[in-house]
């Protein structure tokens, strides 16, 4: 019965699972599959081809379990490899960024929308396009953020580091007059209070905060209310796998997931 089939989710590495803890918020009931491929992150520098071709072996092998949905926790491989993803499977595949894009457009008052992600997301130009879909007037200034990846895998989120290094990035962005925000990357919520206080202590601007992760998450459950799909009782059975040290992707996981992160399971692809 496809309401116990599972929901399976991946990503460059351990970011997408700000998106998969958001989903089990979200819809307690339902079973996940999650695939990290740590041994081939990071994906952001690399070229379209080469991330499709990553991403529909991920895909391919997600769908060795029975799946009701794919969801893409991942801005790069959302901005260039939907289309391709599609075309292997047959259950819906639902990305980061229209999701983000709708949200913003939506908290965003003047329509100044700042967006920051890693430089394949960022060169894809896939947020602009999004949010000039919904609101052609819109004014959007983007940067590529790539160090804000190892500053959260390592920990160092809340410290002077990390402020510096965010007050570089979003400075810029803060003095054309953004009030809205895109964390364009599936790390990115993890600075969400660092960048909060950022801006109003140091900045002195008001601004609304993307998460990207929390915008998927209501769309899915909306689409498996709406096909009648969403599970309604029953405890879940997650399952997560990493292409690269299970030992790494633990210790970093559990700040993303929490503490009650599962056991992981390495697949070689």
């Amino acid at each position: 019965m496809k309401r116990k089939a599972a929901i399976g989710i991946f990503d460059s590495g351990i970011g997408g699972l700000t998106v998969a803890r958001e989903i089990a918020a979200q819809l307690p009931h339902e079973t996940l599959v999650y695939l990290g491929d740590t041994a081939r992150l990071p994906y952001g520098s690399k070229s379209a081809e080469t991330i499709i071709k990553y991403a529909v072996r991920n895909v391919s092998f997600l769908a060795e379990s029975s799946l009701k949905a794919i969801v893409v926790a991942c801005n790069t491989v959302s901005s260039v490899a939907l289309p391709a993803i599609r075309e292997v499977v047959d259950v819906p595949v639902l990305g980061v960024i229209d999701p983000g894009a709708r949200t913003a457009v939506g908290a965003s008052p003047s329509g100044v929308i700042g967006v920051i992600g890693q430089p394949g997301t960022i060169k894809s130009g896939r947020y602009e396009s999004a949010i000039l879909r919904l609101n052609p007037s819109a004014r959007i200034y983007s940067r590529a953020t790539p160090l804000l990846v190892p500053l959260a895998e390592e920990g160092w989120v809340g410290t002077e580091v990390a402020r510096l290094v965010l007050l570089h990035y979003v400075e810029p962005l803060a003095d054309k007059g953004i009030d809205t925000l895109v964390l364009g990357c599936t790390h990115y919520p993890l600075f969400k209070a660092d960048l909060a206080r950022l801006f109003r202590e140091e900045l002195k601007a008001a601004i609304s905060l993307v998460d990207s992760a929390e915008c998927l998450a209501k769309d899915l459950k909306a689409m498996l209310q709406e096909e009648d799909l969403a599970a309604t009782e029953g405890v879940p059975s997650h399952r997560f796998f990493a292409t690269d040290s299970t030992e790494t992707f633990v210790r970093v996981g559990a700040s993303f997931w929490g503490q009650d992160f599962p056991t992981v399971l390495h697949v070689d692809l």
